[in-house]
């Protein structure tokens, strides 16, 4: 009756809401970016799925329904967007290059580095699209020959990194206006790091909202054409 239970959609999803419900209790209780909610759910399911002896698929089974998810959610960041536009129009050359120089930057320093260290093609295509929110990383690593698995792993944890020290990295380096922190972090870390600038500061959050659209337009268009001529 267990093994029939946990293959079925009910599990996964079950799992994951009351895990995560857990880790935002915890972290509204510590306040401690380090107790980021993302991150804490994903070590807390996959240790959960190792004591258990549950395979990942029986989880996936319900997980995919969440995964679907990512889209909606993505979208609905529009509305601080709307609500802060006049701000953000005025801003929108600084905002366009710097979107841009993050791109660019992504894609060659993962890509670059994995080349370098001798990581196999597909290693390289896997990495590339690593600052890109989720859907869009996935479908252009099927498209460019990388690994989509790894792909959203490492998209995840990069949203994850980002989020606990994002504006942290900026206030340290001298970075202090909202819009240019919540344009840094929505380049790097997309929606997980957008999370994070939303509760720090609503221009900021708009803002990083706005850079999780613009980079996966700007990558898309970008991570074909460096293939083409380093590749």
């Amino acid at each position: 009756m267990w093994s029939e239970l946990f293959a079925t959609p009910l599990f996964g999803i079950g799992v994951t809401f009351g895990v995560y419900a857990l880790a935002q209790k915890i972290y509204q209780r510590t306040g401690s970016i380090l107790f980021n909610p993302v991150a804490l759910s994903i070590g807390a399911i996959i240790l959960i799925l190792l004591l258990s002896g549950i395979s990942y698929e029986d989880y996936a089974a319900g997980g995919q329904y969440i995964l679907f998810l990512l889209g909606p959610s993505v979208v609905a960041l529009a509305f601080p967007l709307y609500v802060r536009r006049q701000e953000i129009l005025a801003k929108r050359g600084p905002i366009l290059m710097g979107v841009l120089a993050g791109a660019v930057t992504s894609v060659l320093s993962a890509g670059g580095v994995a080349w370098l260290l001798g990581g196999s093609r597909e290693v390289v295509m896997s990495l590339a699209p690593k600052s890109v929110t989720t859907p869009i990383a996935i479908g252009l690593a099927e498209k460019i020959g990388g690994i989509a698995p790894l792909t959203a792993a490492i998209v995840v944890l990069t949203g994850c990194i980002g989020a606990i020290c994002g504006p942290e990295f900026c206030r340290l380096i001298g970075i202090r206006r909202p819009a240019a922190v919540g344009l840094a972090v929505g380049t790097a870390a997309h929606g997980i790091g957008t999370a994070r600038m939303l509760e720090v500061d609503p221009l900021g959050g708009a803002v990083s909202g706005l850079a999780i659209g613009l980079n996966g337009l700007i990558t898309a268009f970008l991570l074909p054409l460096l293939i083409l001529l380093f590749i």
